[in-house]
């Protein structure tokens, strides 16, 4: 489905949430929902995959008022109550590495050729909790393509805003700040992963990442980056926070595995924010069938 961007979209040509879960009653009870009827026959395989899990999704209240975001504290509700320091508008993200047109973007100058999509998708923590989000965001492949990648470019690292008065957060040592994270070339260009810039047909708050953050749907939470500043392509694996802080327990490639527990919880089990009932999770989160390919050979306890 394709939609305005956020930005331009009046008031009163807001979808309701309520319009939004009543929907789901026509598109099927599919986690990434309206994507997969563009993605075909591969698409349908999805769908039926995800029909077995509880997919209805997540209320706006609850995607905005249980995040993690340790730049606005380390509780799940401290970036709802903190995160109006940070001022989202004029942004800019510099691209720097192994590419044909490094530079300082505005935010818009960046994405305004590409066509913003909604993306229905089921995301995964690892602390046992998932959410079922409609995001609206840019294919990040589309945006590489445009950026013009060398061949020395393996891998794209990313990187939040370091600015202690607009992120609290940041004032104390909690992670190397900034917060960095990384994807090998093919998971960055894969279409399902994009660049959101808004959920709900609404702009991302700042709790949830504003103006820009990173969506892999087949990964767990922490791959997704919040407020980039930096986009760069490089030719060795990017060292990202979570595993420099804790290389015991997070590693580079953070994909759903529910064989592979966190050294201090099972992975074979999760919760929707919202029920009660936990659900079994799924490997890849359910998007086996689009990603599992890409790491065909690799020992599957070490993707996490």
């Amino acid at each position: 489905m394709i939609i305005k961007k956020p930005a331009d979209i009046k008031s009163d040509e807001i979808t309701p949430e309520s319009v939004y879960i009543d929907r789901r009653k026509f598109i099927g009870t599919s986690a990434i929902g309206l994507t997969a009827a563009a993605l075909g026959s591969r698409g349908s395989k999805l769908l039926a995959q995800d029909d077995r899990q509880d997919d209805e999704l997540t209320s706006f209240e609850s995607i905005t008022t249980h995040n993690n975001f340790y730049e606005f504290g380390t509780g799940k509700g401290d970036p709802s109550r903190n995160a109006h320091t940070l001022r989202p508008r004029p942004w800019t993200v510099t691209v720097e590495g192994a590419v044909e047109n490094p530079g300082e973007y505005d935010l818009d100058d960046l994405l305004r050729p590409h066509t913003v999509q909604e993306r229905i998708y089921r995301m995964r923590c690892v602390e046992a909790w998932s959410m079922v989000i409609p995001w609206q965001g840019v294919p990040l492949g589309d945006v590489i393509a445009r950026l013009g990648p060398t061949a020395n470019a393996n891998y794209v690292e990313f990187v939040t805003l370091l600015d202690p008065i607009q992120m609290p957060g940041q004032r104390r040592r909690v992670i190397d700040w900034p917060y960095i994270e990384g994807l090998r070339m093919d998971e960055a260009t894969h279409p399902l992963t994009i660049l959101a810039t808004g959920l709900y047909d609404r702009d991302l708050l700042n709790q949830n990442g504003a103006p820009l953050r990173l969506v892999i749907p087949w990964k767990y939470g922490f791959k997704g980056i919040k407020s980039i500043v930096a986009i760069r392509f490089v030719e060795r694996q990017p060292i990202n926070s979570w595993k420099a802080l804790a290389p015991n327990e997070y590693g580079f490639f953070a994909n759903v595995n529910p064989e592979v527990n966190h050294p201090r919880w099972s992975q074979a089990r999760e919760r929707r924010i919202g029920k009660f009932r936990k659900i079994r999770t799924l490997p890849f989160n359910g998007y086996g069938d689009e990603v599992a390919h890409m790491y065909a050979g690799m020992d599957p306890r070490t993707l996490y």
